[in-house]
């Protein structure tokens, strides 16, 4: 089973920060910093390839209200988007992360050791 399908089923807890037909965000439970969202959308799609183009704008403009709100709620020195896709999905349902960043967070870019 899909832990992300368990929260849009009802069957598994989270704090909802913003629900449609088609798209859920809520408060990721491990946290970079906090206000950590994950936004995805309802339908168990495992690559951004795979979701209808409608429910992507629907991804990224609640994104875009979501950053507005982060701002206001909690001042950070930026935010940070981010997805991970294929293997690097760590359980296999699309997901938009999207936190707060201040500049001694902690939180880095890192490259391979071995670029290929």
């Amino acid at each position: 089973m899909c832990t992300f399908c368990d929260i849009i089923n009802k069957v598994s807890p989270a704090i909802v920060i913003s629900e449609s037909a088609d798209v859920v965000a809520f408060l990721d439970n491990d946290p970079i910093n906090n206000g950590h969202v994950l936004i995805l959308p309802k339908t168990h799609y495992t690559d951004i390839d795979e979701i209808p183009v409608d429910i992507l704008h629907e991804i990224i403009d609640t994104a875009k209200q979501l950053s507005t709100a982060l701002k206001k709620m909690y001042s950070p020195d930026g935010y940070t988007i981010m997805q991970n896709g294929g293997q690097f999905c760590e359980n296999g349902h699309f997901h938009l992360h999207i936190f707060p960043r201040y500049k001694e967070d902690g939180f880095a870019w890192t490259y391979p050791t071995t670029p290929r």
